[in-house]
């Protein structure tokens, strides 16, 4: 009986064995676990919002020295072109072409009447303002990227000789990009309201706003939900010259 007992008592323990590994693996792993979170947060709270508060003060970091190097380059194309213009071996009429050229690629300054539109996201608690329309989603509220885009559109229609969105002047490759809602453009970042100055006739330009269907349909949400719309005409403006990069990427084939 004693040697079945022991024996008996062998196989328990046998059989307990893979269980307290199990259990062994589960705590190496349970302590593996909060040593990676420890790593991982340094000593911070995993639940706050601190990573993206860094992401959001580098894209604010980085749109700055944009804005600052944009601001060097011009002062120096300026030293350029004034040193090219002093002794070239250009003829007057070499000299014309090449500044109806620059005017053309907006990187000269463009002055004349015109005006500013002016676009507002509507407050982020708002109601419909018209008996019958459905309460806005969070989308209805906010600028979005056609409707830039529709402004512009409709400006160039207008016959505009130069447009500025914000604070920078735009040429044939600028592209007029949201993400969210924000504005990214040429490498900067800005938030609404956004404001595109147009030089040009005034009466052109107001009669191609007016006529673009995009806006109109923009409109009916400025009625509807409250948002910013606001035109202002301008007698007399100057639109500053493009100082940002002026050379094209594009892709290229892969060599076999």
């Amino acid at each position: 009986m004693s040697t079945s007992a022991d024996s008996r008592g062998r196989l328990s323990r046998l059989r307990l064995r893979p269980v307290r590994l199990l259990t062994l693996a589960v705590f190496a792993l349970a302590g593996l676990l909060f040593w990676i979170s420890f790593d991982t947060a340094r000593g911070t709270n995993l639940r706050s919002d601190d990573s993206m508060l860094r992401l959001s003060d580098l894209i604010q970091d980085h749109s700055q020295k944009n804005k600052i190097q944009d601001e060097r380059n011009a002062t120096l194309r300026s030293d350029v072109d004034r040193l090219a213009d002093e002794d070239n071996g250009s003829t007057e009429a070499d000299k014309a072409r090449v500044q109806a050229l620059e005017k053309n690629a907006g990187t000269k300054k463009v002055s004349g009447q015109g005006l500013s539109v002016t676009l507002t996201d509507a407050p982020p608690n708002a109601t419909a303002k018209i008996p019958g329309v459905p309460e806005p989603q969070p989308n209805d509220l906010v600028i979005h990227q056609q409707d830039l885009q529709a402004v512009v559109n409709a400006l160039w229609q207008g016959g505009a000789k130069g447009i500025k969105v914000m604070d920078q002047r735009l040429i044939s490759t600028s592209a007029v990009r949201c993400v969210g809602n924000t504005l990214i453009l040429q490498g900067r970042v800005y938030s609404p309201p956004y404001t595109v100055t147009a030089v040009g006739d005034r009466a052109k330009l107001t009669n191609a706003l007016n006529a673009s269907p995009a806006i109109q349909n923009y409109l009916q949400y400025v009625d509807a939900y409250g948002l910013g719309w606001k035109v202002e005409p301008h007698g007399a403006m100057t639109l500053p010259g493009y100082s940002g990069t002026v050379d094209l990427h594009y892709a290229q084939p892969v060599q076999p």
